[in-house]
């Protein structure tokens, strides 16, 4: 039965991973698009982009943000309930375009896409690339382990014990938190989250460092044999991007403000950010 759970398991994984991993959609090079007229608003009082479409790239390979769901083929996750209402009430159309996150901000800097919605948290550095929309979650990294784990309860557990990998995603950083705490030899880098819960199911590597909003979704998916470890390691804020200088940045922040004030943040959250969220099988 252990077994038949890791294959039903990693099977999931693979079919978000094989959603993906075909070949994307070529990227649509926005053209000269009006600036937002601050003047027009929408019943709700805020801008009104006249039905704009707007360009949103998404992994679709990072739960509970995006995902392909088995069932249907269809894109799901936070990040298309935020942006569905973001537009709804800024009167635009989100165009979803599936992108691989090596690469992605730099490509929202290029301007291949107007926005990226992935879990992406707010830094200086990247900040030097693109325009973030204000925070619209805080969270910590977390370590995710197998159920039963014993050889560890915490990072500094973990870092004290030499004989223990840790698994992450290239480009992330939950990967520069790594860096910063462990040597290279210790860290198993992965394109993407679903191949390093993969190899944790398989014993390839003791635990996986992410951002605890995503574990929960592993976790949800498989409770009886993941579970979040420990403490938090460190605490980040997560954003949209956008190309520097866009005109989208105010009203979509506004929008945000919207969505805190009416609840639909707190909504969206419990939907997608508690232990009760389960991937669809």
């Amino acid at each position: 039965m252990r077994r038949l759970a890791v294959v039903a398991l990693v099977s999931l994984l693979l079919v978000l991973v094989a959603a993906c991993g075909g070949q994307a959609p070529a990227a649509q090079v926005p053209t000269s698009v009006p600036e937002t007229d601050s003047s027009t608003q929408t019943e709700g009082g805020l801008p009104d982009l006249g039905g704009r479409s707007v360009t949103v790239a998404v992994e679709n390979a990072y739960p509970p943000f995006n995902y392909i769901n088995p069932q249907t083929g269809q894109g799901e996750g936070w990040d298309y309930d935020a942006w569905n209402e973001i537009c709804r009430l800024l009167n635009c159309t989100p165009v979803y375009q599936e992108a691989s996150w090596e690469g992605m901000i730099q490509a929202v800097s290029n301007g291949q896409f107007d926005a990226a919605a992935d879990g992406i948290t707010i830094t200086e550095d990247r900040a030097q690339q693109v325009d973030f929309s204000d925070g619209y979650i805080q969270i910590s990294q977390r370590l995710l382990a197998l159920v039963g784990e014993d050889r560890f309860a915490s990072m500094d557990d973990f870092i004290a014990n030499e004989s223990l990998l840790l698994g992450t995603q290239t480009g992330t950083t939950n990967y520069e938190t790594a860096r910063n705490l462990l040597p290279e030899n210790r860290i198993q880098a992965f394109e993407q989250f679903p191949f390093a819960v993969a190899a944790l199911l398989n014993g390839d590597v003791a635990a996986v460092i992410m951002d605890e909003t995503a574990g929960q979704g592993y976790v949800g998916t498989n409770a009886e044999r993941l579970e979040l470890i420990g403490p938090s390691i460190s605490s980040d804020e997560l954003g949209f991007i956008f190309p520097r200088g866009s005109d989208l940045v105010e009203p979509v922040n506004l929008a945000l403000a919207e969505m805190r004030s009416s609840g639909k943040l707190d909504e969206l959250a419990a939907r997608y950010f508690s232990d009760d969220f389960k991937l669809p099988e």
